[in-house]
């Protein structure tokens, strides 16, 4: 059954409208007919069941008959500092990262970083990349949208961080390998450096803000692919537990 974020109230046993960009892509381009059903969820937990109820020129109703409450989330929540990267990369690593259950993406900037985003430019980039993670959701079965957060500097990152936010990690080498033992916290914040790695001097700052260095075995991993080891490696050890 096809899924679709909406973003529009919805309760059951209601009728609602379809938002434009939501009847193009079920009534015109899948050419959803009448009485057929998808499920819509916009991002407050759980997801409803729609009936398609009547096709109008421009828009469509749909009946929202069935709510299922279940999120499909982890039962804890991470915080993904990535450093922006070009191309398809930084759309792959935020596409990853949410169908692994990333609670939101903080975007980075950093000394090696390949991105400078221009000030005109930010909302369309964040907008962009707010929708990959909106489809990602809606291909994965999560009700929860991540949040894409505006760049920042790790500076001014740390500077918003409580030492009591929960645990901290970087990817960055260490002889101390990093334990996930019990009581396991609830909110943890995973930072991610750029295509050519944090700087010496990154890692140190990171460290000063209880960042604890996280090797993921002996290889090198590109910025990407980096995030959904690690989000993997954390799926894993909270299940496990």
């Amino acid at each position: 059954m096809n899924r679709f974020y909406v973003d529009i109230p919805l309760s059951l046993n209601a009728t609602v409208m379809l938002p434009e960009n939501v009847f193009h892509h079920w009534v015109r381009v899948l050419r959803a007919q009448t009485g057929e059903q998808a499920v819509l969820f916009n991002g407050q937990g759980g997801e409803y069941r729609a009936t398609l109820a009547e096709i109008q020129k421009k828009t469509a109703s749909v009946h929202l008959q069935y709510f299922d409450p279940e999120d499909r989330a982890p039962s804890y929540q991470v915080t993904l500092g990535q450093v922006m990267s070009k191309g398809d990369r930084m759309d792959y690593a935020i596409q990853k990262a949410t169908e692994l259950g990333v609670h939101a993406i903080q975007l980075l900037v950093s000394e090696r970083c390949e991105m400078r985003l221009k000030y005109e430019r930010d909302q369309k980039k964040i907008e962009h990349w707010q929708q990959v993670a909106i489809a990602a959701c809606e291909q994965c079965g999560l009700n929860r949208i991540p949040s894409i957060l505006p760049p920042l500097s790790l500076q001014d990152w740390f500077s918003q961080l409580k030492p009591t936010d929960g645990r901290k990690l970087v990817l960055a080498p260490s002889r101390q390998p990093v334990r996930f033992e019990a009581p396991f916290p609830s909110s943890l914040y995973l930072l991610v450096g750029p295509e050519g790695g944090l700087s010496q001097a990154e890692i140190e700052l990171a460290n000063t803000n209880d960042f604890e260095c996280w090797t993921i075995g002996e290889r090198v991993l590109r910025t990407e692919t980096a995030p959904v080891v690690a989000m993997s490696a954390l799926l894993f050890a909270y299940s496990a537990r």
